[in-house]
């Protein structure tokens, strides 16, 4: 499979050449089994990596079909000189919760060193890339198509630090698992930048990891990396996670099904109030709920008349997290028609009718949601009593020039 090397003068014309119709052969053999830049690397015999000092971030989730780890598989190939691995937040092996990761170690199965990036950026990032030997880093974890997201971001720090370490940078491509029909949601300012966000990205991005990491060489980055990314094939921009055949791996350990998935990028806002978003409990982001909350609020949300999804009043007890141990109520979300769908829209009616019906309402005190939806807009306007459409509108001039610029970087039909 070809890969791209891109600087940010030939960018442009790179993607564009990228997104050339295949030829009927290759479009019927697409159609007929849909693969992973992984799968596509290893067809092509690692071609794309012959002589060079490998190393890989990655996760749990870069797996084959049949649930081997892409690491296991490289290091028993004597076509591939794999010295290193770096792992993101929860771990290479998934190990650690939100906030954790699973520092410097030898991995038993393998013996190969992992290094580890969590919070780590610009030159200290850059000088472990160096430490560790390698001449290429190629990046593989499943994401989960939410700007808050934190594994894009690992992708951007390390796109960073790749550059600033002289190293060449390979991105596999996955599929978004809520598909990549359009971007959703406000654009984060970049006053508001941390780690769940750090550029000018719609907080439902609707791309893959190979064309965000494109995007951020081409706008973003101080200056371009050597960068090449490995399709996919026979994905289309509206398949769902389902389509790819593939087995899904949580990404972290509250993201356990791609349902969570579909849901993710509205919910996640409530990480920002006093509400639970459902952590410690079997159906994290679909239950959100706090102590003194009734049946009103279901009755509410299912009032706005949001399209493809119905609220269930519902009782729970977290097992860690917000409320640990004690009952409390709130809602659970039903998708029923993924197509009309609309996530971001859905947290924003949520956040709405809980004010409106739960005088204990309130948002975490350092003002966390600004971080999540990329300024104060969402809270200073739901705190001023306005509704869904009004919020949903305060953002569409932003996330109509966020489309354009994305719109340059897309791969796939």
């Amino acid at each position: 499979m070809p890969l791209m090397r891109l600087s940010r003068r030939a960018l442009l014309a790179a993607t564009t050449a990228a997104v050339t119709i295949p030829t009927a052969t290759a479009a019927h053999s697409a159609e007929g089994r849909r693969q992973t830049g992984f799968e596509n690397l290893a067809a092509n015999a690692y071609a794309q990596l012959s002589g060079d000092r490998v190393g890989i971030v990655t996760n749990p989730t870069g797996v084959t079909r049949d649930v081997r780890h892409i690491v296991d598989v490289m290091h028993a190939d004597d076509r591939v000189n794999l010295i290193a691995v770096f792992g993101p937040e929860h771990g290479f092996r998934g190990t650690a919760q939100a906030g954790g990761s699973e520092g410097r170690y030898d991995d038993p199965a393998t013996g190969l060193p992992v290094y580890d990036t969590y919070l780590k950026s610009g030159q200290p990032l850059a000088d472990i890339f160096t430490a560790s030997g390698v001449d290429t880093i190629v990046f593989d974890i499943q994401d989960v198509g939410a700007r808050f997201y934190t594994y894009i971001w690992t992708l951007y720090d390390c796109m960073e630090a790749a550059r600033l370490a002289g190293k060449r940078f390979v991105v596999l491509d996955r599929p978004n698992p809520v598909t990549g029909r359009s971007a959703q949601g406000p654009v984060l300012h970049k006053e508001f930048a941390t780690f769940v966000g750090r550029e000018p990205v719609s907080q439902a991005h609707g791309m893959t990891v190979a064309e965000l990491a494109l995007l951020f060489n081409g706008e973003f980055l101080t200056a371009p990396v050597p960068l090449e990314t490995v399709r996919m094939t026979g994905w289309r921009r509206s398949d769902f996670y389902d389509a790819s055949g593939l087995p899904w791996v949580p990404p972290s350990p509250n993201m356990p099904t791609p349902d969570t998935a579909l849901v993710y990028s509205g919910t996640c806002l409530f990480e920002g109030t006093n509400l639970s978003e459902g952590r410690g409990t079997t159906r994290p982001f679909e239950l959100l709920g706090a102590e003194g909350i009734d049946g009103r609020w279901a009755a509410s949300a299912n009032d706005l008349g949001l399209t493809g999804v119905h609220f269930r009043e519902a009782y729970f007890a977290p097992t860690f997290s917000k409320f640990q141990g004690r009952t409390i109520g709130g809602v659970q979300i039903h998708v029923h028609d993924r197509a009309a769908y609309d996530p971001v829209r859905t947290g924003i009616g949520l956040l709405v009718t809980a004010k409106k019906v739960w005088s204990g309402f309130g948002w975490r005190p350092d003002n966390w949601i600004d971080k999540l939806t990329g300024s104060t807009r969402v809270r200073t306007m739901i705190d001023a009593g306005a509704g869904t459409d009004d919020v949903v509108a305060g953002w569409q001039r932003e996330l109509a020039a966020f489309r354009r610029m994305r719109r340059e970087y897309l791969l796939y039909k």
